[in-house]
């Protein structure tokens, strides 16, 4: 079963989209699809046979991510044939959808998305100089009007997939969360990166990973570790990533006076001293409004390590009694507070990471690929069985 994926970022581009890619690209293979992806270059990308490379430009004031060409683009279409594949899945709603779009019309296959950001909270971080309700606005025409023009989308959470019914979207939604792989699973060494860091046995570890973006919602955190350091002095908020926030972050740890319970270690391997990061934390906390799924939730529970995160969209789905995951107040005064109360109690910690093992593999990755295989499958059917009757009714007439 030939699959072309289009999206707008890949690897070495870090961020959720491009995990979720990557997870489905290798279980996929277990299920008889053979996917193709189609993804900007990037400097210094490393080529893969099942990778094409589209011909790309710096987004302007954003130099993490690239546009691709529409030159780019219009080649890539002219090279590939109809043979090539059996259906589209577009990951990204910039070049990549309408790329899609024509390529499926011009071919006549199927096009399906995966709606993965929330666009409604995202352009409000990135554009806070315009009206809120313009904002909400103009995100939620666009995300109607680009789904509704499809045969099919995939969503990761039922509070997104809500979401997108409230926007006016009448195209069939299916909730396929992307999975962990077993190498999720693993667990690190927490004294090696504690070590490797300068961090004492004594200190309390609370751990955000993921993109220093300004809609991960970090700032938030600080205030947190601001309320709270004052009853645990031992207390060490880590953060483990790259972005934009980073500057701005950084800046306010130091104002705050927070430079002793702060600590950013940049991007980690996700094969040895991201697992080491997790072995050697207390509590997973995270404070975005913005995410569908919360992948890096189930990351962090599928190693053992108890979850205090606000409940919003997908992250709802994950905190929860008998999951390893607390729901957190929304305020950083009562958010402080649970943490330290949590901290203070070491058989629920070890309560919640059984919990939260238990919980992280009802989402392993090979049973979200089998689900998007076979709705892969019962699209490309339907549409080869309606265009069939339609040529039927065409002769008859």
């Amino acid at each position: 079963m030939p699959i072309l994926m289009l999206s707008d970022v890949y690897f070495p581009r870090i961020n959720g989209v491009s995990t979720s890619i990557q997870t489905f690209r290798h279980a996929l293979r277990e299920h008889g699809v053979r996917l193709t992806i189609a993804a900007p270059e990037y400097p210094g990308h490393v080529e893969l046979e099942d990778v094409l490379r589209i011909p790309s430009r710096p987004v302007p004031l954003d130099p993490e991510d690239r546009l691709m060409t529409r030159a780019g683009l219009a080649a890539f279409g002219h090279r590939i044939a109809s043979a090539d594949f059996s259906l589209i899945h577009i990951q990204t709603p910039f070049a990549a959808h309408y790329a899609g779009i024509k390529l499926a019309r011009r071919h006549g296959v199927p096009v399906i998305a995966t709606y993965h950001t929330h666009f409604e909270e995202y352009l409000f971080h990135y554009l806070p100089f315009l009206p809120r309700r313009a904002l909400r606005g103009i995100a939620r025409r666009s995300a109607r009007g680009q789904c509704n023009s499809l045969d099919a989308i995939v969503v990761p959470s039922q509070p997104m997939a809500q979401k997108l019914r409230d926007y006016g979207v009448t195209t069939p939604l299916h909730v396929i969360p992307t999975g962990l792989p077993a190498s999720q699973f693993v667990r690190g060494d927490g004294q090696r990166f504690r070590t490797a860091h300068n961090i004492g046995p004594e200190r309390r570890i609370a751990l955000f990973v993921g993109r220093v973006a300004f809609e991960k919602n970090i700032d938030f955190l600080l205030d947190v570790v601001a309320h709270a350091h004052h009853q645990r002095p031992d207390l060490l908020l880590v953060i483990a990533g790259e972005g934009p926030a980073l500057p701005a972050l950084r800046r306010k740890a130091r104002l705050a006076g927070l430079s002793d319970h702060v600590r950013f270690v940049g991007y980690l391997p996700r094969d040895a001293g991201l697992r080491d990061c997790y072995a050697a934390a207390d509590v997973f906390t995270f404070a975005s409004l913005t995410e569908t799924q919360g992948l890096v939730l189930l990351e962090a529970l599928a190693v053992g390590l108890p979850v205090l995160a606000i409940p919003a969209l997908g992250a709802a789905e994950i905190v929860g009694p008998q999951r390893g995951a607390i729901a957190a107040a929304g305020t950083a005064r009562e958010f402080a507070g649970q943490l330290t109360a949590l901290l203070d109690q070491p058989q629920r910690l070890t309560d919640l990471s059984r919990e939260g093992i238990a919980f992280a593999r009802e989402w392993d990755a090979a049973t979200q690929a089998a689900r998007l295989a076979t709705l892969y499958l019962e699209i490309i059917t339907h549409h080869a069985t309606t265009r069939q009757m339609n040529n039927k009714t065409v002769i008859c007439t």
